[in-house]
């Protein structure tokens, strides 16, 4: 069983930051824990934490992916062997050079840990050598006071303790993985997952190019498939162990995105990962809890590649032109449009794009369809940076009834489109609601 720091892991700390690592390492298990963890200084760097490596060693490449786990025994069930064979499975050969898989074996008794990491090490020894899956366990003695702790919302006892050491448990693994990937996707240990979710998450991260965002979400579940920046897990780590004894750790999350200032959740759909899990880690549960949006076959998911957006219609509130243009649960929202107006994308690159789907209106407010349009591509962007268009457009069709949906574009157009044009033509008195933009290219194309 071998040992390591977050410094060995992170790289060593500054020596100016090292008497307060060191206070808070020694303090973690007094009764001024709270406080002591206020005190940091600076929340971007790791927390100092002796970790055991109980299988597998981290590569120094950084990866795209990293995706942790955090385990802990069933009285009923256990769902582990399952959640990473389905992390594997659905993964292509590519797909499995860009991830690394994480998990946190947070029971104490470290006999139990061991025969798991035995399971484990059996079924996936190929993964492990590939460095694919690291396992590591968080001695006892680096926990915070797990015992008579505030009651908060009328929780018995042991549920209070139960969701604090579930905090510290997820604290502990997020700093472990902050200098491994690009970004980090928290999953939890009785999870299935869709059939090649890493290119789905890719295609998403490259549609919100340019764009602020925190949290993007992949599953409406608990703290199921919870996408991150890797470079934000000291500051979420950190303040998991602040609040460990205040709530729950999937409100926790909300908090802390909406600290960062993203105040709204971002959630795609289809899912892509399901809970499978019938017995909760909480003494044995029942919690049949299912995504009744979770597709585990995606076929058809839209690439939307990287683009500038604009409009000149008076858009509502902050139902922004960037909402629709995304496959989250969002959407734009305009005042009633004029015969003329436009809603107007220009690619990064010329591309081939295969087929586009436009949806406009919601079923609450069926109405807000665009009653009177049509979708033109267009070729040879001129202007400036932020007023770009094409020179020349050609129009692809109608919409109807709010809807347009063309494919086999790239065997109709035969130039490489620059852009495409939603135009009004004719003016109606309802708002307009263009609730989803999907573009599928065949390829990208070098200017």
């Amino acid at each position: 069983m071998n040992g390591t720091s977050a410094g060995s892991v992170h790289g060593l700390p500054l020596e100016e930051d090292k008497r307060l690592r060191d206070a808070s390492t020694h303090q973690l298990n007094s009764d001024s824990f709270g406080n002591t963890v206020r005190e940091f200084s600076n929340f971007s760097s790791p927390i100092n934490v002796t970790y055991q490596i109980l299988a597998g060693i981290p590569i120094s490449r950084k990866r795209f992916l990293t995706i942790g786990l955090s385990s802990v025994k069933r009285k009923k069930g256990n769902y582990l062997l399952e959640t990473i064979k389905s992390v594997f499975e659905q993964s292509s050969y590519e797909e499995l050079k860009e991830i690394t898989v994480v998990v946190h074996l947070a029971d104490f008794d470290l006999t139990l840990c061991e025969s798991i990491v035995q399971d484990i090490s059996r079924k996936f020894s190929h993964h492990i050598i590939a460095g694919r899956l690291v396992i590591i366990h968080t001695p006892v003695q680096h926990y915070p006071v797990l015992e008579g702790l505030k009651r908060n919302y009328n929780d018995p006892d042991a549920r209070v303790k139960f969701r604090s050491k579930q905090n510290v448990d997820y604290a502990f693994l997020l700093n472990f993985c902050a200098n491994l990937s690009d970004y980090y996707l928290m999953l939890e240990d009785d999870v299935r997952c869709a059939k090649n979710f890493l290119s789905t998450i890719k295609k998403v991260i490259n549609s919100r190019k340019g764009s602020n965002w925190v949290t993007l979400e992949f599953s409406k579940l608990g703290y199921i498939g919870k996408l991150y920046h890797t470079h934000d897990l000291p500051r979420l780590a950190h303040f998991l162990l602040m609040f460990y004894q205040e709530m729950p750790c999937d409100w926790l999350l909300i908090h802390f995105r909406c600290l960062l200032a993203q105040k709204e959740t971002i959630r795609f759909k289809p899912s892509l990962f399901q809970h499978m899990g019938y017995y909760s880690s909480y003494k044995g549960a029942e919690n049949k809890l299912k995504d009744d949006d979770f597709e585990e076959d995606l076929l058809d998911i839209p690439d939307n590649p990287s683009a500038v957006i604009s409009t000149n219609m008076n858009t509502f509130e902050n139902y922004e032109i960037n909402r629709a243009y995304s496959s989250a649960e969002e959407y734009f929202w305009a005042k009633p449009p004029s015969s003329g107006d436009f809603y107007h994308i220009v690619f990064e690159k010329p591309i081939k794009i295969s087929k586009i789907k436009v949806i406009t209106g919601t079923e609450d407010r069926p109405n807000d369809i665009l009653h009177h349009g049509t979708l033109e591509v267009g070729e040879r962007v001129t202007g400036s940076k932020k007023n770009r268009k094409c020179t020349t457009y050609l129009r692809l069709g109608d919409f109807i009834n709010g809807y347009f949906e063309i494919d086999n574009i790239d065997r109709k157009v035969l130039f490489n489109i620059d852009c495409i044009r939603i135009l009004v033509t004719k003016n109606q008195n309802e708002w307009l609601i263009i609730k989803s933009i999907s573009v599928w290219t065949t390829e990208t194309l070098n200017q």
